[in-house]
């Protein structure tokens, strides 16, 4: 039957909604559609235009949800100081009071949710929830070549450099650290791939050609809401396609062990250890990979059969943004 696929992904959605909603339900003062959009607007706001996206509702329906939230006083809505053309919500200081309110219901949801399991079978099913967010999330992220100016681009790399010094043994000093311009992430010195899910930044990755045909991995990073679900494969592989056809040889990066999941993603992903060919204090660990050169066809062969004629696109000439990709995510230090 043609339409079966979609009946058991209804089902199942009913049936995990209706379990989820009858969890959370005790003791809420506000509808489940209400309930969600103070939760999604976070504890400093959000653009009215990136939560409409993210949360897929009708424009009239998310208008009424935060005229009752206004309302309540737990939200106000207006001009965005970072974009006079965009409104902002904002929650109140009341309407971060019931955020964390409904943060600690959830909690207790999802842990009446899993009591009643044994460990093999909540294993079982948190795998199961993470595989269902990857296939979710893998066709809806967005990859564009950006210049490192864009204000997605810049709250991306500021993201990057704080979570480095929150996780490096010794913190991240950007004086201490190799220079890198911004004009070196852009063509033809290099690019600046940035990740999008559902309008909204959640990482990006940086790729800085050299004369000798080979390029650096830099400012690799994922947002934590979506480590695990691939977005930093499909950047690294993004980045290493974009080398290829430029005519890279070898692509290398640094890192430091402290970032435990971007060490395991090189890995995985065929970066082979090798000596340092930098002086980056912040790394401690150096990884290259050889890759196998494609010329604009897609065709491999030898760097000499496409260098003449491939370069790396400026971000006005991007192709159509890539969807579709596989799992891992990761930061590099450089």
């Amino acid at each position: 039957m043609a339409d079966e696929p979609v009946v058991r992904a209804r089902r199942f959605l009913g049936l995990v909604a209706a379990r989820l909603v009858a969890l959370e339900g005790a003791g809420a003062r506000r509808s489940p559609g209400e309930s969600r959009v103070l939760a999604e607007i976070g504890p400093t706001g959000c653009q009215l235009r990136a939560l409409r996206r993210r949360l897929g509702l009708d424009a009239g329906y998310l208008s009424r949800l935060l005229r009752s939230l206004e309302g309540a006083g737990l939200v106000t809505v207006g001009p965005d100081t970072t974009d006079r053309r965009a409104k902002r919500v904002r929650p109140t200081r009341a309407g971060r009071a019931e955020q964390r309110a409904l943060a600690q219901r959830a909690a207790r949801a999802m842990t009446a949710l899993l009591e009643p399991l044994d460990e093999g079978q909540r294993a079982q099913l948190l795998g199961a929830v993470t595989e269902v967010a990857r296939l979710v999330v893998q066709p809806a992220v967005v990859l564009d070549a950006v210049r490192p100016s864009a204000p997605p681009a810049r709250w991306c790399l500021e993201r990057y450099t704080e979570e480095l010094a929150d996780r490096l043994p010794g913190g991240f000093d950007r004086a201490r650290a190799r220079p890198l311009e911004p004009r070196d992430l852009v063509p033809p010195a290099g690019v600046l791939v940035l990740a999008s899910l559902w309008g909204d930044p959640v990482g990006c990755g940086g790729l800085r050609l050299h004369r000798d045909r080979t390029a650096e991995i830099k400012r690799m990073w994922v947002a934590p809401a979506v480590r695990g679900l691939g977005v930093g494969r499909r950047l690294l592989d993004e980045l290493e396609a974009r080398a290829a056809a430029a005519g890279v040889r070898v692509v290398r990066l640094d890192t430091h062990s402290a970032l435990a999941e971007a060490v395991q993603l090189y890995r995985r992903s065929g970066y082979q250890p090798v000596p340092p060919f930098n002086d980056e204090v912040h790394a401690d660990l150096w990884f290259e990979k050889a890759l196998a050169v494609r010329g604009p066809d897609g065709m491999v062969g030898s760097v000499s059969q496409v260098a003449g004629s491939a370069r790396l696109r400026s971000p006005s000439e991007t192709p159509p943004a890539r969807r579709g990709g596989s799992r891992a995510g990761g930061q590099s230090s450089g």
